[in-house]
C-alpha cells in the first residue's frame, strides 16, 4: 500500500539535524574533516545514536563499527527494509555527501513516529563506517565486509598514512560493536545521495532514479626511463618517462570520449622521480581511473589503454609496469526498487529522469546481497569532495520524501 501524497517529511527538521551534524568536525572553508574513525567521527556517531534513540530506535554495532538503527515493525519477524549511507568525510569534504542519507533515514522514521504509521517490516537506518575510503584503503570498506566481498582481518589491518591500524583506531573511538558482521536479513536497501554530478541540476530535474552504477577499474604504472641533465642530454637521446606520461593522459581522455554517453577516465595521482627542475623524470608512477555501466565497455577501455601504454613505452624507449590498484564491474540496481522510487517520485508530482551513478556507493555492494536502488537530489554545479558541496533546502526535502514513499511502499503499512 502506498502513502498519500500530501504525506512528507519535515523539512526544516531535517535541514536542522544536517547542519548540527555539520558542527562536528568542521572543515576549514565551510564544509568539514569528519575522517573515519577519528575523535570526530566517535562524535558524529554519538550524536547520531542519541538522535536514534530519541526517535525510539534500538542500536546495534558489528565488529567492523557499522550502525544499525531499528524501527520495530508490526510483524518483527518480517526481514528490514534498510536505509542509510554514512557519515565519514573526506579530508575536505562538505556536509551532505554520504550524512544527507543517513539524518534522511532518521527522519523518515521521526516522521512515521509524528504520523503514527506502523509497517509491516521493520526499518533499519544505517551508518556504514569508511565509505570515503580517504584515510583507510579501500573506499566501502566495512560495507564491502559486510558483503562479503572483504576479509575482516584484512580489513582491520589497513594502515593509514601514519602506520595507524584501521582495527585499533575503530577500538580507540569505542565504536568496535559485538555483533558479527553480516548475515542481516534485508528485504531492500534504498540509499539517498546528492548527484555529484551536475546532469540534475543542469536539467533542472528533482530527482535521479539510478539504475545503475559504474564499473570501474584503477590501474597503477609505472614508466622508467633514465634521469639526465635536461640542458646537455640532446633530445634524440633522452628516455622521458615525464613524456610518456604526457602521451598516456591523453590517451586516457581520447578512449572515454570514444565511449560516450557515459564512459569516463582520466589520471588522477602522479608521482614524479626525482622531481627536479633540472632532471628529466626517469620513472613516473600514476594511476588511471576509468569508468562504465557497461561491463563489456569497461573492459575493452582497459585493454586499449594497456596496449597504448606498452606502444609508447616502446616508442620512447622506456620500461613499464601496469599493476591492478581496484575493480569492480558495473551494478544494474533491483527493478522492483527502482520502480519503487520512480513511482514515489511521480505520485508527488516531482520531475525525475533515470541516471547512472559514477561514483561508488555502499549500495553498489549491499545490491550484491539485497534488493538495492538509490536516490539522487541534485547539487550546486555538480560539486563534491569539496568544501564547497552544496545543496538546497528544497533538494534535499523532495529526495527525503521520495525516499520515504518508496521504503514505507516496500516496507508495507501494517493494518
Amino acid at each position: 500500500m502506498a502513502l498519500e501524497s500530501n504525506i512528507q517529511i519535515d523539512g526544516d527538521r531535517l535541514w536542522d539535524s544536517l547542519m548540527e551534524m555539520a558542527k562536528i568536525g568542521p572543515g576549514i572553508a565551510g564544509g568539514n574533516n569528519r575522517q573515519t574513525l577519528t575523535d570526530a567521527d566517535g562524535e558524529g556517531r554519538h550524536l547520531f545514536k542519541r538522535w536514534c534513540e530519541a526517535a525510539g530506535m534500538t542500536l546495534s554495532v558489528d565488529t567492523i563499527g557499522n550502525m544499525f538503527a531499528r524501527r520495530e515493525g508490526a510483524e518483527p519477524d518480517l526481514p528490514p527494509v534498510y536505509v542509510g549511507s554514512h557519515l565519514d568525510t573526506q579530508p575536505t569534504g562538505g556536509k551532505f555527501d554520504g550524512v544527507l542519507g543517513v539524518l534522511a533515514g532518521l527522519e523518515l522514521v521521526r516522521s512515521l513516529n509524528d504520523l503514527e504509521i506502523r509497517t509491516r517490516h521493520p526499518i533499519v537506518v544505517v551508518n556504514w563506517t569508511n565509505e570515503e575510503g580517504t584515510r583507510f584503503a579501500p573506499a566501502m570498506l566495512a560495507s564491502g565486509v559486510f558483503a562479503g566481498l572483504h576479509d575482516e582481518a584484512w580489513a582491520k589491518d589497513r594502515r593509514d598514512a601514519a602506520g595507524k591500524r584501521f582495527g585499533d583506531e575503530l577500538r580507540r573511538i569505542g565504536w568496535e560493536g559485538d555483533e558479527p558482521v553480516g548475515g542481516r536479513p534485508i528485504r531492500a536497501l534504498f540509499e539517498y545521495h546528492i548527484e555529484q554530478g551536475p546532469i540534475l541540476e543542469d536539467e533542472g530535474i528533482d530527482i535521479g532514479v539510478v539504475t545503475h552504477g559504474q564499473g570501474l577499474w584503477w590501474l597503477e604504472v609505472t614508466l622508467t626511463g633514465k634521469e639526465s641533465h635536461t640542458g646537455s642530454t640532446p633530445m634524440a637521446k633522452r628516455r622521458n618517462a615525464g613524456l610518456g606520461l604526457a602521451r598516456v593522459t591523453e590517451l586516457v581522455h581520447q578512449v572515454a570520449m570514444e565511449h560516450q554517453p557515459n564512459a569516463v577516465g582520466a589520471i588522477g595521482h602522479v608521482e614524479v622521480y626525482p622531481n627536479s627542475r633540472n632532471i628529466i623524470a626517469g620513472r613516473v608512477t600514476f594511476t588511471i581511473d576509468i569508468r562504465s555501466p557497461d561491463k563489456a565497455v569497461l573492459d575493452a577501455m582497459r585493454e586499449r589503454i594497456e596496449a597504448g601504454i606498452a606502444s609508447v613505452a616502446g616508442e620512447l624507449g622506456l620500461g613499464h609496469d601496469i599493476q591492478v590498484a581496484g575493480h569492480f564491474d558495473p551494478v544494474a540496481f533491483d527493478p522492483a526498487c527502482v520502480a519503487a522510487v520512480r513511482g514515489a517520485a511521480e505520485r508527488l508530482g516531482l520531475s525525475h529522469r533515470d541516471i547512472v551513478s559514477g561514483a561508488g556507493h555502499d549500495a553498489c555492494w549491499i545490491n550484491r546481497i539485497a534488493p538495492t536502488a538509490m536516490i539522487f537530489c541534485p547539487c550546486v554545479d555538480g560539486l563534491s569532495h569539496n568544501e564547497a558541496e552544496e545543496i538546497s533546502k528544497d533538494w534535499a526535502k523532495r529526495g527525503a520524501d521520495v525516499l520515504l514513499h518508496a521504503v514505507v511502499e516496500t516496507a508495507g503499512i501494517a493494518e
